[in-house]
């Protein structure tokens, strides 16, 4: 690693320990379906899958596999990053429907990130989301263009305005890799201190099979993202996404001033080999980790859904989701 690499990380080591808590924590995203409607944006695998899906119904998710995925993100410790889906993938009815059940099962309010949100879509959603989350993909806003042709960015600021109005807190995803340079950090503090973001996900491109990318960013690239936005934004949360195949960085990562990291498949790795380098890497950050990854907890499932303000059908429906979860786990250990 470079001495300005080095340099910058010590730096913003030192900012995250004087204005926040040394602990650390993983995030699951929950996708709700698999389909999107304009399915364009060149880096990402909902474009690949367009094409193939006939029958857009059929890529949703049935809401009892929602909601046993979010039960055992609860009981793992881990949070729900947000509830996703691509555009066009639900009507307001049963979004409505899916967001206040997963509220229910996660025993909070949640983010939510499935594009634009227009202020008819935002209101019956107040009860159950803390908070609206916008793909921004990238600040350059000329490869932005190239990149998600068919995804304008003039309509997610109205919803990041629309959540000032209704005193949501607001959030974006970036994605490192794309084609930007390190030029573009101040467009991203910038947009940071204009829309007053309270969180950022970062993403290092993970390149999917299909689509134009290849590699993913040099580690050193992708740091140099992380610490710079910790450094000018003390107190900003930051999530920092990995995979499998860079989880020799989620020290780096942490150290660069993340305060959780995401994007890991999660389910697969609990009590895996991989679960003992996520929670080594931690430790070698000297950052207490909540929640784990070496075993599911001990539960009384059935009581655990016996309790949630659900319907009797549903409650059947995820305990027989859940059993499925925990035996395909079995199966691949």
């Amino acid at each position: 690693m470079s001495k300005e690499t080095e340099q910058l990380l010590k730096q913003a080591e030192q900012v995250y320990k004087k204005n926040l808590t040394n602990e650390c924590w993983f995030e699951r995203a929950i996708f709700l379906s698999w389909y999107c409607s304009l399915g364009d944006c060149t880096f990402c695998y909902m474009s690949t899958q367009k094409n193939k899906i006939k029958n857009p119904a059929l890529a949703k998710r049935k809401l009892s596999s929602i909601l046993a995925e979010i039960l055992i993100t609860k009981k793992m410790n881990w949070k729900v990053e947000f509830l996703s889906a691509g555009y066009g993938a639900h009507k307001l009815e049963e979004l409505q429907e899916i967001v206040k059940k997963s509220s229910i099962v996660a025993g909070e309010k949640l983010w939510l990130n499935i594009g634009y949100l227009t202020e008819a879509q935002i209101k019956p959603l107040l009860p159950y989301i803390k908070g609206v989350s916008v793909s921004l993909e990238t600040v350059n806003w000329k490869l932005r263009k190239e990149v998600c042709p068919s995804k304008p960015v003039a309509p997610l600021f109205k919803t990041l305005k629309l959540a000032d109005k209704y005193k949501l807190k607001k959030a974006i995803t970036i994605i490192i890799g794309l084609g930007e340079t390190e030029e573009d950090l101040n467009e991203l503090f910038k947009f940071v201190e204009k829309y007053k973001i309270d969180r950022i996900t970062f993403y290092a491109l993970n390149p999917h099979t299909g689509t134009p990318f290849t590699t993913g960013p040099d580690k050193e690239y992708y740091l140099q993202w992380i610490t710079n936005t910790r450094i000018r934004f003390p107190k900003l949360e930051i999530i920092a996404g990995t995979w499998v195949n860079r989880l020799d960085e989620l020290h780096l990562l942490l150290r660069a001033g993340a305060n959780a990291f995401t994007k890991l498949p999660a389910l697969k790795l609990v009590g895996g080999k991989d679960a003992s380098k996520i929670e080594a890497e931690v430790r070698l950050a000297h950052r207490k980790l909540n929640g784990g990854f070496n075993k599911f907890p001990k539960a009384n499932w059935k009581r655990e859904i016996s309790a949630l303000k659900l319907e009797k059908a549903l409650k059947s429906d995820i305990y027989t989701k859940l059993q499925q979860y925990l035996k395909r786990k079995e199966r691949l250990h």
